[in-house]
């Protein structure tokens, strides 16, 4: 799949889905999660669902007031807040990487150096990310609500050279920011809708710099996956369908991130697509387990950075960049007294399929506490 042909299938993917009428959709996925959701296995019989929907909900909505009318803590973009509503959220993710993989088997740190018939210079041996997130959204009507999200992005990663020795690279600053609209586009009595009209804007930079990879001290430009932003606008539209039980839930979200051209240093990042499932279950009433599994398509690098040379290290190369995750992730969301939500979710890697050598991700932590007004 080229560049702009990912593009184009992913907004006419989800642009198609919003357009559809709302009872088509709902008896669509209704069925489809009521195929995963088995109710011998979630406890919930045939008759929790309803024969008819509402547009706008009913006298009794079983979706307000419970932790899981959130998405667990890996995942934003599901909801949506009533005219005047405003929400803050921190969010704290950390992501691992030990150790490289060529496709899908692990190779050790020397084997990396040629695994791939190009006698690199160096390789990466871990990685570690550490992001906070300020999450701010804004009921702009009941149906429309506004967010914006700033970052700062930590990153260290550590390094072989082929002679033996090894160096360490940290980088760190703001990263892009997020902002956009969530849109309803249906609310039943259980069930709701959402669409993600976002995007992402270039305010992380592409110019990091480090001085631990030469050894003799000189100042020369960190490689792709150390550079804290992307450069360049990029499009996020995604969707999210929920279903709610009296104490469960469960939701689909499809969710895309796709560069617009590339940056002024001649490259543009992976196109990325995310389909996620999930299940809450609620043993008491502000305590969510939440269970999810994702699948996460990353495309390589188009175009490349002159002032990097590909031979020296995997990092530097446009091609290997890419690849297909399968994750699960356990996670919580508990609501306190005054009804702010702590939630915490670990993802782990079931399976990676990598484009050439790269790190393998070992886990992802998320962490959050938010608060509606």
């Amino acid at each position: 799949m080229t560049r702009m042909a990912g593009i184009v299938c992913a907004v006419c993917l989800v642009n198609l889905i919003a357009i559809s009428s709302a009872s088509e959709i709902v008896e669509e996925l209704s069925e489809s999660l009521y195929e995963i959701s088995d109710p011998s296995f979630l406890n919930n019989s045939a008759s929790d669902w309803p024969s008819s929907f509402s547009s706008h909900g009913s006298d009794h909505d079983i979706k307000e007031g419970r932790p899981d009318s959130h998405a667990p803590a890996g995942l934003m973009g599901d909801h949506v807040h009533h005219k005047g509503g405003m929400m803050f959220e921190y969010k704290f993710m950390n992501m691992y990487m030990d150790g490289n993989r060529f496709g899908s088997d692990s190779v050790s740190d020397v084997a990396a150096l040629d695994v791939t018939g190009i006698p690199f210079m160096a390789t990466p041996t871990r990685m570690n990310m550490d992001m906070h997130m300020i999450h701010m959204m804004y009921g702009m009507t009941d149906d429309i609500t506004l967010y914006v999200m700033p970052m700062w992005t930590e990153l260290t990663m550590d390094h072989l050279r082929r002679n033996g020795t090894t160096f360490r690279v940290h980088t760190d600053g703001f990263d892009d920011t997020n902002l956009g609209a969530l849109i309803r586009l249906y609310e039943g009595e259980t069930d709701e809708i959402a669409f993600n009209l976002g995007c992402s804007v270039p305010t992380g930079s592409i110019n990091n710099t480090t001085t631990r990879s030469s050894p003799v001290g000189a100042e020369t430009i960190v490689p792709y996956p150390m550079r804290i932003g992307s450069g360049t606008f990029n499009a996020r539209p995604g969707i999210t369908y929920k279903k709610y039980w009296d104490s469960s839930s469960t939701g689909v979200q499809f969710q895309t991130d796709l560069p617009i051209d590339h940056n002024y240093r001649g490259y543009a990042v992976s196109n990325e697509y995310r389909l996620n499932w999930w299940y809450a279950y609620r043993p008491v009433d502000p305590l969510a387990l939440t269970f999810r599994a994702e699948s996460l398509w990353r495309e390589n690098y188009d175009g490349t950075d002159p002032e990097l040379n590909p031979n020296m290290i995997s990092t530097a190369r446009t091609d290997m960049r890419g690849g297909y995750w399968f994750n699960l992730g356990l996670g919580a969301i508990y609501q306190l007294p005054d009804a702010s939500r702590l939630a915490f979710e670990m993802v782990i890697p079931l399976a990676q399929e990598l484009d050439g050598v790269q790190l393998e991700t070992d886990s992802m932590l998320f962490a959050s506490w938010s608060k509606a007004f």
